[in-house]
C-alpha cells in the first residue's frame, strides 16, 4: 500500500463484535479468562489493549517497520531505549537535540554509569574517534531540535553497522510522511506522537518502531515492566489524527516553504534554519532522505536582543506561544527559555541557539494570513 492507503487501513480492522469502522475504545483494564491462561490474546492492558495494539501495528506499517510499541510520550519512549543499556555503556548523541532529550541523558541516566557524548553529526565520520568497546548506541534527531540542522541517516547508518552500534532517530519533526530511517538502516525509530502523528495538540504519547524480532521483544519487556502505556482514548485519538497525516503534512510543509521565504527577506531577520534552502549545510541530504522540508523552522533576529524576541513573541494573533509543536496551529516559542531550557547557555551557543532564536512550528492556516501575522508582530520592534 503506498502511504495515503496505510495511514489509513494498516493495522485496523472492522470490529468484530458490530463491524465498526472504526477502533472501539477498549476501556478496560483486564480481560476474562475461560481458564487460566486460556483467553483471546489479552491478558491485562498494561501489557496489551486492543486499542493500543491496533495503533501500534498502524505505526509500525507507516514506517516500514514490523514491531511499533506505544507510550505515555515521548520521553517514556526514550526512556525504554535507554534501559537496553547498563552501567559503563557509551552513547553517542547529536549535541542539536530537544532539552528534554539532553535533560534525560545527562540528569537522570547518567547518574547509572551510562555516558553521553555529544556532538556534531553533520559530517558521520567526525563520531569515529569517540567510538570505543563501551559505544553501544548512537542517537540522531534529523531535522534536529530547533536547529533544523540534517543529519545522513544512510552514512550513520553505515558507522553503526560496521561498529556492532545501536543507531535511534528520532523522526518526530519530519514523521514517516517525509522520512524512513528504517529504509535507510536505522534500528530504532522514535516519536514524539504528542506532535505531528497525533496532529491536534489534544494527546501526550511517545513510540517507537523497530524491524528486529529481538530487540522489538526487549523493547516491550521493558515496556510491560516499566509501565508506561498510554490509555486507549488516547490511542483512539491518534489513530483518528493518522487517516489526514499525508494530508496536513502536504500543507504544513507548503506553508513552511511560505514563512521561510517570507523571513529570510525581513529586514530584521539575521538567519532563517530551514533545510529547504539551497545554502543550507546539508540541503542536499535533505533532498535525498527526505520527501519534501516539513513545518518546523527557527530564525534569528539582527542584533541578538532577547527583548525583541520576546516581544514578537507577546504580539503574535494567529501564531500562539507554547510549548510542543506538530498541531494543526500554528505555534512559536522560545528555546533558550521554554523547550531548552534545561541546556546550559555554554552548549545551547555552541549550536548556535542564541538567545534571540524563536522556532516556529508552521500550522495549516493560510499562508496570507500567518505572514500578516509575523508582519505585524514583527512591526511592533
Amino acid at each position: 500500500m503506498k502511504f495515503a492507503t496505510k495511514a489509513i487501513h494498516a493495522g485496523i480492522k472492522p470490529d468484530i463484535g458490530t463491524g465498526a469502522i472504526m477502533t472501539p475504545i477498549f476501556q478496560t483494564s483486564t480481560y476474562v479468562q475461560k481458564s487460566p491462561g486460556d483467553h483471546k490474546g489479552f491478558e491485562y492492558s498494561r501489557t496489551q489493549n486492543p486499542t493500543r495494539q491496533a495503533l501500534e501495528q498502524n505505526l509500525a506499517a507507516l514506517e516500514n517497520g514490523q514491531h511499533g510499541l506505544c507510550f505515555s510520550s515521548g520521553m517514556a519512549a526514550i526512556d525504554c531505549i535507554l534501559k537496553l543499556l547498563k552501567p559503563g555503556d557509551e552513547v553517542i548523541s547529536t549535541n542539536d537535540l530537544y532539552g528534554g532529550t539532553y535533560r534525560i541523558f545527562t540528569k537522570v541516566f547518567s547518574k547509572y554509569g551510562i555516558k553521553f557524548h555529544f556532538v556534531n553529526m553533520e559530517k558521520p565520520e567526525e563520531i569515529l574517534p569517540l567510538i570505543n568497546e563501551n559505544t553501544k548506541m548512537i542517537w540522531a534527531e534529523t531535522p534536529t531540535n530547533p536547529m533544523m540542522n540534517i543529519i545522513d541517516i544512510k552514512a550513520l547508518a553505515t558507522v553503526a553497522k560496521s561498529n556492532n552500534l545501536l543507531l535511534g532517530v528520532d523522526n518526530t519533526f519530519a514523521t514517516p510522511f517525509l522520512q524512513s530511517p528504517l529504509d535507510l538502516g536505522a534500528d530504532i525509530v522514535m516519536h514524539s506522537v504528542t506532535k505531528y502523528l497525533a496532529g491536534h495538540s489534544d494527546v501526550v504519547m511517545g513510540a517507537i518502531v523497530v524491524k528486529d524480532q529481538n530487540l522489538a521483544d526487549d523493547l516491550a519487556f521493558i515496556q510491560n515492566s516499566c509501565g508506561a502505556v498510554p490509555g486507549p482514548q488516547d490511542c483512539f485519538l491518534v489513530l483518528r489524527g493518522i487517516k489526514t497525516l499525508h494530508l496536513r503534512m502536504e500543507r504544513h510543509c507548503q506553508n513552511g516553504k511560505t514563512i521561510a521565504a517570507y523571513l529570510k527577506n525581513h529586514p530584521k531577520v539575521e538567519k532563517v534554519f530551514w533545510p529547504g534552502f539551497e545554502d543550507h549545510p546539508n540541503h542536499t541530504i535533505a533532498k535525498t532522505q527526505m520527501k519534501d522540508f516539513g513545518g518546523m523552522l527557527s530564525f534569528t533576529l539582527k542584533g541578538n536582543n532577547i527583548e525583541d524576541a520576546i516581544k514578537i513573541l507577546e504580539n503574535f494573533k494567529i501564531f500562539v506561544l507554547a510549548e510542543s509543536l506538530g498541531g494543526v496551529e500554528s505555534l512559536c516559542g522560545h528555546p533558550a527559555t521554554m523547550t531548552h531550557a534545561s541546556i546550559p547557555k555554554s552548549e545551547r551557543e555552541k549550536v548556535g541557539l542564541s538567545d534571540s532564536l524563536i522556532r516556529l512550528s508552521v500550522g495549516i492556516e493560510d499562508a496570507e494570513d500567518l505572514k500578516n501575522d509575523l508582519a505585524q508582530a514583527m512591526g511592533k520592534l
